[in-house]
């Protein structure tokens, strides 16, 4: 019998297909690579062995571990919530937990899962819902449609909901916290926030409700929708509607479809798109398209094309070529949004005819200025030269380049002037950057990287276990010595001690093989060893330097002795070959 929750789950689980479930891996021999989702990169350095059940990137980020691990990363949860996630994967039944000690995460998925069930009941099963799934329906959607996105109904009541979670034992001051109710200016009442409106639930990428966006139902009502506020468990800038659905037609089409709303994502799915997302009416951020680079590098975009949505895809299009994608821009008619053209059926004309970046802003610019008059060539190049500007590719950029001469009439080398004087507004990016590098690993010194170069080369080679000898332990961390201890005696590993074993050997099979292993073991070896004589002259010296204070000269000299000795032995180990 297995001797916990944790274990069964390892048991029942593979690695690779969780994985495989957030993000794109490549066989590479007996492991998988990709590219790492915790940081960015262009060489996949983002390995999964299944043999060992772990993954590690040998990138800049440095991340490993298990499956647990994995959820906790990319999923942003504790290891609570990534062990129910996979529990359920795994249909593992875990007990259940005393409600006076749950988390607060815990809590708030427990009360807005609650939600979505009394929005969906409120829906199917009320008078007043009744008009609300009349609206769903007359707009194309489907009974079965309308239940699989969960679509719900909010009551025009001031505290339903409400009532109805505290009825299930949680406190007001938790249903605030998940973004569900409002505090009375007034006194210690809550109200709904959610009132007379249709719900869309907005889920992580486990499908589990994380928050909700309420479109009104009144033509008075002065905001068309209002989404849930940040919570511990929501914040706008890091989810996509509908990305949990889409992610198996992402990957199996090789493209994403980004569109602005709930409906639009609906309505597409529902005829036969399921490669589709939605920003939910909030502007893209870098952090979003650093998720779906995980699925594909082919973004079309589906905004309206309202000035609003004009300037949405121009936006959208400045981060996603930042972040490598290959990009394509489906435009909607005027007045017309992507749920209108997918309820016609058409959607799949327009996706045909979705323009290349090049085309979208010679027409979209063109279209807006005369190129014949001088302040026309000022507006048009005004706007085309910072997206010339950001293509990183010379022989791309080189060919708008020469289009735009062409367009505005002008010579190359003037476009290439203006070109020059060009500045990028790269907001979005620097606050990404900074993120990340906040984020960074600390930097390991040199005698660590030649400590688990020569630790993987022992895995490699075996055998030369023999050559370190007890004298030899002394240049080690305790870290290495109880390795090498494991590697000569098969001794008992701590789990820490396992995890890096396990790391190594990863590591040893990924890296490509050198001509003489044996040549750079001997040369790592050896570079070890002449780092400790280094820092042992070095301390000398110190040494020196306090007894010359001291006025000791007996002991100035024994200390110039040892330096000597030392000294020799490190040449003498320098003029070595390996």
């Amino acid at each position: 019998m297995l001797s916990s929750p944790i274990e069964e789950i390892k048991n029942r689980l593979d690695i690779v297909d969780v994985v495989s479930s957030y993000i794109k891996l490549h066989k590479a021999g007996v492991n998988y690579r990709a590219v790492c989702p915790f940081h960015t990169e262009k060489k996949p350095s983002f390995f999964v062995s299944p043999s060992r059940q772990i993954w590690h990137c040998f990138g800049s980020c440095s991340e490993g571990g298990d499956i647990f691990k994995f959820v906790m990363k990319i999923e942003g949860v504790e290891f609570g919530d990534a062990l129910r996630i996979l529990a359920q994967k795994a249909g593992v039944e875990l007990k259940r937990e005393d409600p006076k000690v749950k988390s607060q995460r815990q809590k708030l998925y427990e009360i807005t899962e609650l939600a979505c069930k009394f929005f969906e009941k409120q829906l199917h099963n009320s008078s007043a819902g009744a008009a609300a799934k009349k609206y769903l329906l007359d707009r194309g959607l489907k009974e079965e449609t309308i239940k699989i996105w969960r679509i719900g109904y909010a009551p025009d009541a001031w505290n339903g909901l409400t009532n109805f979670l505290i009825g299930k034992g949680y406190k007001s001051e938790d249903i605030e916290k998940a973004g569900l109710c409002l505090k009375s200016s007034k006194g210690q009442s809550y109200y709904d926030r959610f009132k007379a409106r249709i719900i869309f639930p907005i889920s992580n990428l486990s499908s589990q409700p994380i928050g909700f966006g309420g479109r009104t139902l009144k033509k008075q009502e002065t905001a068309k929708y209002i989404n849930s506020p940040a919570t511990l468990l929501y914040d706008k800038s890091r989810v996509l509607y509908g990305l949990n659905k889409a992610g198996i037609a992402i990957r199996k089409n090789n493209s994403c479809i980004l569109m602005e709303g709930y409906m639009d994502a609906i309505m597409s799915s529902q005829q036969g798109f399921e490669n589709v997302a939605a920003t939910s009416g909030t502007a893209l951020t870098p952090f979003q398209l650093r998720i779906l680079k995980r699925y594909s590098d082919n973004l079309y975009t589906a905004f309206d094309m309202d000035l609003a949505g004009d300037s949405a895809t121009k936006r959208g299009i400045n981060l996603a070529q930042a972040q490598g994608f290959n990009i394509k821009i489906i435009t909607m008619p005027e007045s017309k949004d992507p749920a209108d053209i997918a309820k016609q059926g058409k959607f799949k004309q327009f996706i045909e005819k979705a323009k290349t970046i090049h085309d979208f802003y010679f027409d979209n610019t063109l279209s807006k200025f005369d190129k014949n008059t001088i302040e026309g060539k000022r507006e048009i190049s005004k706007i085309l030269l910072p997206v010339i500007k950001r293509i990183s590719n010379k022989i791309e950029q080189n060919v708008w380049i020469k289009d735009l001469a062409n367009v505005l009439s002008v010579r190359e080398e003037d476009v290439l002037e203006e070109l020059s004087k060009t500045n990028l507004v790269r907001e979005e990016l620097v606050v990404e950057q900074k993120k990340e590098s906040a984020s960074q690993p600390t930097p390991k010194t040199r005698k660590e990287l030649l400590e688990e170069r020569l630790l993987s080369l022992l895995v490699k080679l075996p055998e030369n276990v023999s050559l370190v000898s007890q004298q030899d332990l002394g240049l080690f961390s305790s870290q290495t010595i109880s390795i090498i201890d494991y590697l000569k005696n098969k001794t008992k590993l701590s789990k820490e001690l396992e995890n890096k074993v396990n790391y190594l050997s990863l590591k040893a099979e990924i890296e490509e093989e050198e001509a003489d292993l044996q040549k750079e073991f001997n040369c790592c070896f050896k570079e070890i060893r002449s780092l400790a004589l280094k820092d042992k002259l070095a301390q000398i010296c110190k040494d020196i330097r306090i007894a010359e204070q001291a006025k000791d000269s007996q002991k100035v000299q024994e200390l110039v002795e040892k330096f000597c000795y030392y000294s020799k032995s490190k040449n003498d180990l320098e003029t070595q070959t390996s």
